[in-house]
């Protein structure tokens, strides 16, 4: 469950999966923080704020994990942010773009990054396969995410680690409202034994607590928490929902 990161000065860090179990058995609700630069539905989030030290901020609490956000056009990321985020703290670093190829995958793992992020909407499943595999060779953990039934029946063959449903649509920028009815709705058809992350449309404790009781492992939180009053104070609350929620 320890894997040796490429980010210099990090030596060895557990695996998501390792860090969302460990984080239960500490009787944590598991949070996955994010650093995201902008979106189209909500403009600047980082507001003038250094997005390493922020990322150091988040993970001086109980997290499982900071997901950092490196698509350009729509969110304003770089792979230069997921380079400095994963040198810069000591729990795993989840790398989310629009991931389509091998390459960007080795730049994953040059990068730091502890797992991706596979879109199940993006891409065909022997698509999926190559990436999953690929990402297997470089060390990285891959999170398989989707937003309907059918795209839960398309991977539930694939041989990945974690599953996530994304409560957003991310096909259209997230620019959708929804809440954590989708993780509940489709929770009960996500087979087998992998960690299942619910993502986005979690703003309170009150709805991490409704995506846990609905299967949820673990929640994505990427918005909010940057648009909360104080980030330190949001998170607690959130992981303060405590393991069983």
């Amino acid at each position: 469950m320890l894997k040796k990161d490429a980010s210099a000065g990090q030596g060895l860090r557990l695996s998501l999966s390792a860090s969302i179990r460990k984080r239960q058995s500490e009787k944590y609700f598991p949070v996955i923080s994010e650093v995201k630069v902008r979106s189209d539905k909500e403009g600047d989030l980082l507001r003038g704020r250094d997005p390493v030290a922020l990322a150091q901020e988040m993970a001086r609490c109980p997290v499982a994990g900071i997901s950092v956000v490196t698509e350009s056009e729509h969110f304003g990321g770089h792979m230069g942010l997921l380079s400095a985020v994963a040198a810069a703290v000591d729990i795993p670093v989840l790398h989310k773009d629009f991931i389509r190829n091998e390459r960007q995958i080795e730049e994953s793992a040059d990068c730091g990054a502890s797992a991706i992020l596979i879109i199940t909407a993006l891409l065909e499943t022997k698509q999926m396969e190559r990436l999953i595999e690929k990402a297997m060779c470089c060390g990285l953990e891959t999170l398989v995410e989707a937003h309907s039934l059918a795209e839960i029946k398309k991977v539930e063959d694939l041989s990945f680690d974690l599953m996530g449903i994304n409560n957003r649509d991310i096909t259209v920028f997230e620019l959708d409202d929804n809440d954590v009815s989708r993780t509940e709705e489709l929770a009960g058809f996500c087979k087998g034994s992998r960690i299942l992350i619910s993502e986005s449309s979690i703003s309170s404790a009150v709805e991490a607590r409704r995506a846990g009781k609905g299967g949820a492992d673990a929640v994505l939180v990427g918005t909010a928490v940057l648009k909360a009053a104080s980030v330190r104070n949001f998170l607690d609350e959130l992981t303060s929902v405590g393991w069983p929620p």
